[in-house]
């Protein structure tokens, strides 16, 4: 019976090369004992042997990481969740049998590699041998031409098949047996499974990246919260959804919207504003001070442009430029910083460009030209921010992390009423970290209220008489770091009410009453699509089920759905692109066990720009009468009971847990906003046939942009585009403030001249 069982897990690509490698064993054997018994060793007999060795080793391999999987799966099905802590043993036994198949799997990924290498050795002997037309001193004693020529298409035969297998196991991936002839739909297996998964993948990332102290942490850290909430994001999988299907539900995704959205009764955001976030974006902008702005920038000489802006040409200069907690010997990241702004040493004052996990990189610059302070709040460019971004779980926020809104006086007091009367207040677990430590950086750990005056850096400035008595503050950031920046700002703005936040595409980091709060203080930029004003658990979640709805309303769940989504994910043009016919919503689930073939693919989406969707609103006829997710037709199957009963349908059940975008939570968690008031960058005509590819250098040809007071629930799901990412690009968002001011100033001399 147990057998029976193991056989019936296997997968259908692990048994074709099984038997593929056995017959290569065999062949091999025949070869080298009845074919050519006598031939040259260096010429036939050694490369046969060495491929029959190899896949025999792969067999073994297979067999040992089939034994290995079977138990991680049953150590995940006895402990699928960490409630207590007999249970930190479990978790420890399931992490030893997930790491001991990962190994096994990785020796036959070793052995995959020897055979292709083997592969090569025989294809040359090969072709060695039947340049001399298949004969040999040894070899053709007693033969005739025949013999000669069946030998040699056994060979050739032989050597196909010993090529072809290694490239089949490439691109099947190392599991052995199917995941879900154990796991089946249970939602909290799946999710523990994927725990797994990623906690080992982004510690044996880290590792490489030089941070080996992740490997050797065996309790709940960063890592392990980072790699839960990531679980908790693929539980579709439990819905009986491959990862291929939730793929081309996306790609499905961009074609449901064909008009751009119209921006009628917005108000234009004044132009003081605009005005004085460009001027502020390059600080924000500059604070990237390692190789990731010069890669996004120069690409192929981005090493170079780097290693200039680092001043390692001029390693003389060193002595002159300010000294940075973290800096390298030459203090290269205080000399990217000031070549990058234009500024002379003494205007950076202080700052930390090498962190730990759940800190922030930052600069502080003195501008007495605009009598100004400016805190430049790094974004995500190490993998301790990649840390920090992922730890985006909701945290209650305390009074002193609110201490800019409770205790101001400029504040209006309905404001305050609002804000007391609605604790608790919930923020980005990772960014309320960050910016606490931030915090007392600048600060010190101000507990002790009396010593305010003389403790931190920004008070020894800003003082009454100080150097920048009466300078105004100005905190900086893009990304991660203009969500960090809001939140030292929710802190500072009671000592320092000249502050003012300028966030360029940050992270939804605190909730509805919070950031409607700090609008007086905090403005956040969001350039067009980006991906990162729109990021967060429950937007997450609206996703995964909206890509889930789609595919059930258009889909074709044959082979051709393959092709079909390659075409869409490689930017076909809409001439190009095939109409997906939609099929019997019954065929939903019918690709679920031919996706687990293909468990290991990741992909990268692209489609036609002008195909953003807003991912709850549909606007195929069929589905007019549907607005959102809690509609009726929240469910493809609802009212469909001659298709399939809803009581036991998992993917009915995998939406009733889908947090609604109407709702101020997700789900049981708060929902995360855009901090302060919200400009939106909008682009008023954009070249719609460019693939991505060619994106990622130039920029979109854009004739004008136009800036708008945006409301911050239009951020709350994530737009479906092809450059959703590429909006990110900090410079990208300078250039589009910059053509707002331009359209703007063209406008007012338009204007004169009519009244002239």
């Amino acid at each position: 019976m147990l057998i029976s069982s193991t056989v019936n897990s296997l997968r259908i690509s692990t048994i074709i090369l099984g038997f593929s490698n056995l017959s290569v064993v065999v062949v091999g054997g025949v070869l080298l004992f009845l074919v050519f018994p006598g031939c040259n060793l260096q010429r036939i007999t050694i490369p046969v042997a060495m491929v029959s060795l190899a896949a025999a080793f792969k067999i073994f391999a297979m067999f040992k990481s089939g034994i290995a999987q079977k138990a991680t799966a049953f150590s995940i099905l006895d402990s699928p969740l960490d409630s207590s802590a007999v249970d930190s043993i479990n978790r420890l036994r399931r992490r030893l049998r997930y790491r001991t198949w990962l190994w096994w799997s990785r020796f036959g990924l070793v052995m995959t590699l020897l055979q292709v290498s083997t592969a090569i050795y025989l294809v040359f002997n090969v072709a060695k041998f039947i340049s001399h037309d298949g004969t040999s001193s040894e070899c053709q004693q007693g033969t005739t031409s025949n013999d000669n020529k069946w030998k040699t298409k056994l060979l050739i035969s032989f050597v196909i098949t010993v090529f072809t297998i290694p490239l089949i196991h490439i691109f099947v991936g190392p599991a052995v047996l199917r995941w879900r002839s154990f796991y089946q739909t249970q939602d909290d297996v799946w999710k523990a499974h994927y725990q797994e998964v990623f906690d080992h993948g982004i510690r044996e990332a880290l590792c490489c990246l030089g941070r080996v102290k992740y490997m050797r942490v065996s309790k709940k850290d960063e890592v392990y919260s980072v790699a839960r909430l990531l679980g908790d994001l693929v539980a579709y999988r439990a819905s009986g959804t491959g990862h291929l299907e939730l793929l081309a539900g996306l790609a499905l995704l961009q074609r449901h919207s064909e008009s751009p959205k119209s921006h009628d009764g917005l108000v234009e955001a004044p132009r003081e504003t605009i005005q004085e976030a460009f001027a502020f974006h390059e600080f924000a902008e500059a604070a990237y001070t390692g190789p990731l702005l010069d890669l996004g920038r120069h690409t192929v000489f981005f090493p170079c442009a780097w290693l200039y802006r680092q001043g390692i040409l001029a390693p003389w200069t060193r002595n002159r430029r300010p000294s940075l907690c973290g800096d390298n010997w030459w203090r290269g990241h205080a000399a990217a910083f000031l070549k990058y702004t234009n500024l002379p040493p003494e205007a950076l004052r202080c700052g930390r460009v090498c962190q730990e996990k759940c800190e922030a990189a930052y600069f502080v610059v003195v501008l007495h030209h605009l009598r100004s302070v400016v805190i430049c709040v790094r974004g995500t460019e190490t993998p301790e921010d990649l840390i920090t971004d992922g730890l985006g779980r909701e945290c209650l926020l305390s009074r002193e992390d609110l201490d800019g809104l409770i205790n101001s006086s400029h504040i209006c007091p309905d404001v305050k009423r609002s804000v007391e009367s609605s604790f608790p207040h919930y923020g980005h677990s990772g960014i309320v970290e960050a910016a606490r430590d931030l915090y007392v950086q600048l600060e010190g750990n101000l507990a002790n209220k009396e010593s305010k005056s003389s403790s931190g850096v920004l008070s020894s400035l800003l003082g009454a008489g100080c150097e920048c008595d009466g300078y105004s503050l100005r905190i900086v950031g893009h990304s991660l770091g203009g969500a960090i920046a809001a939140l030292l700002g929710l802190r500072l703005y009671h000592q320092f009410p000249s502050l003012h936040v300028y966030a360029y595409g940050p992270l939804p980091c605190v909730d509805l009453v919070i950031a409607e709060a700090c609008s007086e203080f905090v403005t956040s930029v969001v350039h067009n699509n980006e991906f990162s004003a729109r990021l967060s658990v429950g937007s997450v979640l609206r996703l995964r089920a909206a890509a889930i709805v789609a595919l059930a309303h258009d889909s074709k769940t044959d082979t051709a759905l393959i092709f079909r989504l390659a075409r869409q994910f490689l930017f076909v043009s809409k001439n190009q692109r095939e109409r997906i016919e939609v099929a019997d919503p019954s065929e939903l689930h019918s690709v679920a066990e031919t996706v687990d073939e293909l468990d290991h693919i990741v992909y990268v989406g692209s489609n036609n720009e002008d195909q953003s969707y807003s991912l709850w609103k549909e606007s195929d006829e069929t589905n007019s009468g549907c607005d959102t997710i809690d509609d009726n037709c929240e469910n493809p199957f609802y009212d469909n009971t001659s298709v399939i009963n809803s009581l036991d349908d998992p993917i009915s059940q995998f939406l009733e847990t889908v947090p609604r975008s109407e709702n101020g939570s997700a789900g049981d968690r708060a929902e995360m906003f855009l901090p302060g008031l919200v400009i939106h960058m909008v682009p008023q005509q954009r070249h719609t046939s460019m693939p991505l590819w060619k994106g990622w250098r130039f920029q979109e040809s854009v004739r004008n942009y136009k800036a708008y007071i945006a409301n911050r629930d239009v951020f709350k799901d994530i737009v479906v585009s092809p450059n959703m990412f590429l909006d990110h690009l900090p410079w990208r968002c300078h250039n589009a403030m910059r053509k707002v001011l331009e359209s703007q100033n063209d406008k007012g001399m338009l204007d004169v001249s009519q009244i002239m």
